[in-house]
This record gives structure tokens, C-alpha cells and sequence, in this order.
């Protein structure tokens, strides 16, 4: 995993910013991580580090991660981060 300097936000912030595709798609890895993310969270109330691209530079937010799809990250209260302005995850 990377290391990338974001600034931290809360889960509740995220409808706040607008998120871009990042510099390197890894939507293929992030789905199968984020598979784990979603049974750490689920099974064992486990929260997810997550930095994403906005267009004010990226963000990070440690939050539960509810369910996979092919394209988005779903959260608690209805929110989604495209799996393709994922820069890093940290479990």
C-alpha cells in the first residue's frame, strides 16, 4: 500500500466534496479488498481507512464499510465512494 497524505474527513463530509477518477484505476484490486473490508465491518464491526480523490486533493475517512459493488463502496446512511477514485485502503 501507498503512502498518501490526505486530509482526514468525516464519513458525513463526503457529500461535501466532489470525487474524481484517481491518477491509477485499481478498481479491479480495490473491489476484491474491499470484499474483506465489507466482512471486517459486518462480522466484526471492523472500520476501513479510505482515500479517495476529490477535486480539492485527496481525503481520508475510517468508517464501516457496508457492501461491495462492481463500481462503488457503500456506506452507512446511504453513501458511495466510486471504486475508481480509490487511492489506498487501510484495514
Amino acid at each position: 500500500m501507498a503512502i498518501t497524505m490526505a486530509t482526514i474527513i468525516e464519513k458525513e463530509q463526503i457529500p461535501d466534496y466532489k470525487l474524481v477518477p484517481a491518477f491509477v484505476d485499481k478498481s479491479e484490486q480495490w473491489e476484491k479488498e474491499m470484499q474483506y473490508a465489507a466482512r471486517l465491518g459486518n462480522e466484526f464491526k471492523g472500520k476501513t481507512t479510505i482515500t479517495f480523490e476529490t477535486t480539492q486533493g485527496p481525503r481520508s475517512v475510517t468508517t464501516t464499510v457496508w457492501s461491495v459493488t462492481h463500481n462503488f463502496i457503500q456506506l452507512k446512511g446511504g453513501l458511495n465512494i466510486p471504486l475508481n477514485s480509490v487511492i489506498d485502503i487501510h484495514f
